[in-house]
């Protein structure tokens, strides 16, 4: 590429172009930002951090409260907010954004100082030590957020990580950063209001080299979220630092439907797990494996409330039940996905093309496949978009099996009237979480732990473990008793080591005979020890 070329290329990608995915309008555009400028909010972050990491815990309570009053303050605008960026309707916005957000603040104020508070523990043999572990701030924490839910994938990681005494930098994607700027200014008052500096909390946006700058850039962790291919990328590049990661990397989640479910339960259910925010949900539930017993009533119920479901603009002031999809991109892979699986035998029931007569591009039809099988790249693809894969199974074992077999273990759900049989199947089903008559209710129980196996990535982001892996887990041993007699190993003496294997011996063998038979040793080796 010429110099002139290579320049012209910066200067267009030194802005982002922002548009409403659902109705096709131009918004405006974001900065995009450099490497330097990324180095520099880090540095920014990192001043910042220096008192906030010393605060109470009763402190950073007070700061979560005032961060919850206001979101509940700001609800409807940033509802339409995310409606604006996302494409989701209102209420996929308010039911998957701000009330989980809210019940996380309230968790977090509640118990997060139970988990992150020192705890004595046991020093063993040692009874003149004491044992503790602490749980210290990290620093500054880095989050690479995805499209899907602009609110609810900042503040999610930022929660636990600011309660932690973290500062945290959130790199927003390309897709959904205009709503970046009225976020950032919420969040922004809510620390001035508290007394503490906006660089607590930054977001920045910009493109794949913005989020590779973030990674490569001195922080203390990196949480991200996103496609198994860019995880790879972003776990190679955070090696060369050696800066550790969380990894949320999507999913192709089972709904199982045996033959005892309540079949209204689990068609409403798979009907949410399936087009709430157009199916552009890790927790989306992308294959459900339905007994052959009950497999057409299935079909017939999912297909009726499908076909009745309304597609629009979600800011349009019509009654919406499924909006825009937000990549462009996306459509591609779901239009490819789709045509696929009909091409290789599946059964069109409802959908299966993008919506005509709509504002934008954007809109594909809430669409129903039945009669899926192993051969259709769906099965085994994530795909992200508004598609119920419906697979039929005989029974419990195919069904276990059929579940297993994905490069993904996320979540995944099991329906059944009989708790024994739920719990029976949920025990195989490899995956981080799994709901038993419900579909991703886990993400609502803070005291639970969420992220993925395999290809979904690791580490944990809610719960008790979220809000550790947020922290430097330190061991730390101090007297009990004021003993300060040198222990000298060094220079060694002739049988030191009989004295240390007897003394072993006699402390982990087990019976009188053996425990006899060491303490001899033991004075055997003292004796020559001293002798010597």
């Amino acid at each position: 590429m010429s110099q002139a070329a290579t320049q012209l290329d910066q200067q267009v990608r030194a802005t982002i172009p922002c548009t409403d995915p659902a109705t096709g309008e131009r918004l405006g555009e974001v900065p995009a930002l450099t490497h330097d400028e990324v180095r520099d909010r880090i540095a920014r972050a990192r001043a910042a951090q220096t008192s906030w990491r010393r605060t109470s815990f009763a402190e950073r309570r007070r700061v979560l409260a005032h961060m919850l009053e206001m979101l509940l303050e700001h609800a409807d605008r940033l509802c339409e907010e995310i409606c604006r960026d996302a494409g989701k309707t209102l209420h996929n916005a308010m039911l998957g954004e701000i009330w989980p957000l809210a019940e996380k603040l309230r968790w977090t104020i509640a118990h997060g100082e139970t988990h992150l508070r020192s705890e004595t523990v046991s020093s063993g043999l040692l009874q003149h030590k004491r044992a503790r572990v602490e749980y210290h701030p990290l620093g500054v924490i880095g989050v690479i957020t995805p499209w899907n839910f602009p609110l609810q994938n900042i503040l999610g990681p930022t929660i636990p990580a600011l309660f932690a005494g973290n500062a945290v930098i959130i790199k927003v994607s390309e897709w959904t950063s205009w709503s970046a700027e009225p976020f950032e200014q919420l969040l922004h008052r809510c620390l001035a209001d508290c007394g503490y500096s906006k660089d607590l909390i930054q977001i920045i946006t910009g493109y794949g080299d913005t989020g590779a700058a973030l990674v490569s850039g001195g922080v203390d962790k990196i949480v991200f979220t996103g496609s198994m291919r860019n995880g790879k990328r972003v776990l190679e590049d955070s090696a060369k630092t050696l800066t550790p990661v969380i990894l949320e990397l999507g999913g192709k989640d089972p709904m199982i439907v045996c033959d005892d479910a309540n079949l209204d339960q689990a068609a409403h259910a798979a009907v949410s797990g399936a087009f709430i925010a157009s199916g552009q949900m890790c927790l989306a539930a992308e294959r459900v494996l339905v007994f052959d017993a009950v497999y057409d009533q299935f079909v017939a119920k999912v297909q009726d409330i499908t076909l009745r479901m309304r597609q629009d603009a979600p800011l349009s002031g019509k009654l919406v039940d499924v909006g825009a999809m937000t990549m462009p991109a996306q459509l591609e892979i779901v239009e490819e996905l789709v045509k696929d699986a009909i091409a290789k035998g599946a059964s069109l029931k409802a959908g299966g093309r993008r919506t005509k007569g709509k504002p934008s591009k954007h809109y594909f039809e809430p669409t129903i496949l039945a009669d899926v099988t192993d051969d259709m790249r769906i099965m085994h693809e994530e795909t992200f978009g508004p598609v119920m894969s419906i697979i039929r199974v005989e029974g419990e074992d195919q069904a276990v099996r059929v579940a297993n077999e994905t490069a993904y273990g996320l979540s995944s759900s099991v329906f059944t009237t009989d708790p024994v049989r739920g719990r029976r199947i949920a025990d195989q089903i490899v995956a981080g979480s799994t709901c038993i008559n419900d579909w991703a209710l886990m993400y609502m129980v803070q005291d639970l732990p969420f992220g993925g196996i395999k290809g979904s990535g690791f580490g944990r982001l809610n719960g008790r473990e979220g809000l550790r892996a947020c922290t430097n887990t330190k061991a730390v041993v101090e007297d009990r008793l004021p003993i300060h007699r040198a222990i000298k190993l060094f220079p060694g003496r002739r049988f030191d080591y009989d004295v240390t294997r007897e003394g072993v011996r006699l402390l982990y063998s087990k019976g009188v005979a053996k425990k006899l038979d060491a303490l001899v040793g033991l004075g055997k080796a003292l004796r020559k020890r001293a002798m010597s």
